[in-house]
């Protein structure tokens, strides 16, 4: 397992996978979204190759929809040089739903990583990430989540968050407390899309009960308000596989 410096506890990654994928039907009819291919691999093969590229070992998939197709595709993720366990979801548990029911099996020490399992985002630079989880540790005030923004794609383009200087919050805070930090900081805040790739802290989840359903959003949302978290621009190339038309632009090479 990874250690960004001798004494730190390891970092697991959780990869979401449990989603139905309505807006990609029928292609996930027979075949849940992550499964898909893009250029001769499919969207979970591209994350676990970068995960092992990083040096992480411990990784946790969480399932619903088709998910004895995704474990019996990856299995045990030897091939992959990888540990691969699984979190079964009997219908999908929304993304923080997901993430608390997945906690005891990847067992944090306090960070974890966590990726959505339909972007695709090759060469995304997960070890600097992790270095960045040192930081987040040695931190005077406690972090509770550090998130990966993109420039908003134009299927998105009103975006989701603000980022102003590594620190990121909502439409809703903005009003609150946007103006003054523009003002203070002198530099204005930037609306972009978060890409699902991210940092989390085992805290942010402590008020959710197992089993039950529950958005990421107002978790985010909260924790901003309090100002506990950071986010990064990432320029790289990154893409929501969110339709059959986006798909088959990725496998023609269109970028």
């Amino acid at each position: 397992m990874v250690n960004i410096g001798s004494m730190d506890p390891p970092i697991p990654c959780l990869l979401l996978a449990a989603g139905r994928g309505e807006r990609m039907r029928p292609l996930t009819d027979v075949l849940p979204k992550p499964l898909l291919e893009v250029q001769g691999k499919s969207l979970l093969t591209w994350h676990l190759e970068t995960l092992q590229n990083s040096g992480i070992e411990r990784v946790v998939i969480n399932l619903a929809w088709l998910g004895e197709k995704i474990s019996a595709a990856l299995g045990t993720g030897a091939d992959f040089g990888l540990h691969i366990d699984y979190s079964p979801e009997e219908e999908a548990l929304e993304t923080a739903g997901g993430i608390c029911q997945a906690l005891p099996i990847l067992a944090p020490a306090d960070y974890f990583i966590v990726m959505n399992g339909d972007v695709f985002c090759p060469g995304f630079p997960l070890a600097q990430l992790l270095a960045f989880i040192k930081t987040m540790r040695l931190a005077h005030e406690q972090q509770l989540a550090h998130l990966i923004l993109v420039p908003n794609p134009s299927q998105h383009p009103t975006g989701d968050f603000y980022l102003q200087r590594g620190k990121v919050w909502a439409e809703e805070l903005k009003t609150l407390a946007g103006e003054a930090k523009e003002s203070q900081l002198g530099q204005p805040a930037e609306r972009l899309t978060f890409s699902g790739l991210g940092i989390y802290h085992r805290d942010l989840f402590k008020g959710l009960i197992r089993g039950e359903k529950a958005k990421l959003a107002p978790l985010l949302v909260a924790a901003m308000a309090q100002n506990q978290v950071t986010g990064e621009k990432y320029l790289g190339s990154w893409h929501d596989v969110g339709s059959p038309a986006r798909l088959n632009e990725l496998n023609q090479g269109s970028k």
